[in-house]
């Protein structure tokens, strides 16, 4: 793995995409590897769906491929803070009285920009 990519900056990780140096697959497998290798230290995270991240990261490639990129931010992991209501996954608050069931299909506004360019989980912080 290329530790670089770890300390890239978003504008940096795009402008790799677009010259196809780094793929969106690269830069979240190397994303992922790193939250599984320290999560358990700093207990950073409530939820990282490592399949549909990289789903989403191959789609991206794809549309990087053809030279289609979509919104601006492409690609780019994001982790989404667990009061943020995501579509695909359960907004906990931290708490286990939430219902799961009740924030699912619905989106914070902050969530839905990055909507037309899926992101590439990790998706929920915990702190």
């Amino acid at each position: 793995m290329r530790n670089d990519i770890l300390t890239m900056t978003a504008t940096d990780l795009l402008a790799y995409y677009r010259t196809g140096k780094l793929s969106p697959v690269e830069v979240s497998e190397a994303m992922l590897n790193q939250i599984e290798r320290l999560d358990s230290h700093t207990n950073g995270f409530c939820l990282v769906d490592r399949k549909i991240s990289l789903d989403f990261a191959r789609e991206s490639e794809i549309r990087y491929q053809r030279g289609e990129p979509q919104g601006l931010v492409d690609g780019v992991p994001v982790g989404v803070k667990d009061v943020f209501l995501t579509p695909w996954w359960p907004t906990r608050r931290g708490s286990h009285t939430v219902d799961p069931d009740t924030t699912l299909n619905k989106a914070a506004p902050s969530v839905a920009w990055l909507m037309p360019a899926p992101w590439h989980g990790p998706l929920k912080t915990a702190h």
